[in-house]
């Protein structure tokens, strides 16, 4: 049995000084990047990264954004705001992520699970050809898309578990939300969320 660990979206426009920055992203960033250091294959067999790739996500862009299903222009496709963050992107270019899957080109697609790799492969079937029953989710943001990977995980049959510790929420209150969301639909919890 292979458990694969799930980093969601730690890319510039997430972290501070992006156009949706959310308070703590840069620090998670290098958090994560230390964890999957330390793994060393050890804890996760795969490590994937999913990343936002907006081309024309119709209404998700917004001048009025209401911040839940609609945001400021962010992570355009080849963009330096859709770049991973600079305390992430060395463990990709090292080929420590075994994988990254793309996300949103015409949707706001939130959910790592609406993503595909460059091959058009989406990321249930990568994992599920690779043997992963087991998946930790991890990065930017607890109450948006970290929460949607991880409902995704457990409805396409994955048991799930968010990483509080590696995992950035945008606001208390969503975030408490997402927490209930997390026990109602199985999906595990473990540590304690960072201090701002």
């Amino acid at each position: 049995m292979s458990r694969g660990l799930i980093v969601v979206d730690v890319q510039n426009d997430f972290c501070e000084g992006g156009s949706v920055p959310v308070a703590g992203g840069a620090r998670i960033a290098a958090a994560i990047a230390d964890l999957i250091e330390q793994s060393a294959g050890d804890d996760y067999q795969y490590v994937v990264a999913t990343r936002d790739h907006h081309i024309d996500p119709g209404g998700h862009f917004s001048k009025t954004p209401d911040f839940q299903d609609s945001f400021p222009v962010h992570c355009v496709a080849d963009s330096a705001g859709s770049e991973f963050h600079p305390g992430f992107a060395p463990t990709v270019t090292s080929g420590k992520v075994d994988a990254v899957f793309f996300k949103g080109a015409h949707s706001a697609s939130k959910s790592g699970f609406e993503g595909a790799d460059e091959q058009g492969t989406p990321l249930a079937d990568w994992l599920r050809a690779r043997g992963v029953k087991d998946v930790d989710v991890v990065g930017i943001a607890t109450d948006h898309c970290v929460r949607a990977t991880a409902l995704d995980a457990v409805a396409a049959g994955f048991r799930a578990r968010v990483r509080l510790d590696y995992s950035v929420g945008v606001a208390p209150h969503t975030t408490a939300a997402a927490l209930d969301d997390f026990q109602q639909a199985g999906v595990a919890v473990s540590g304690a969320a960072p201090a701002r």
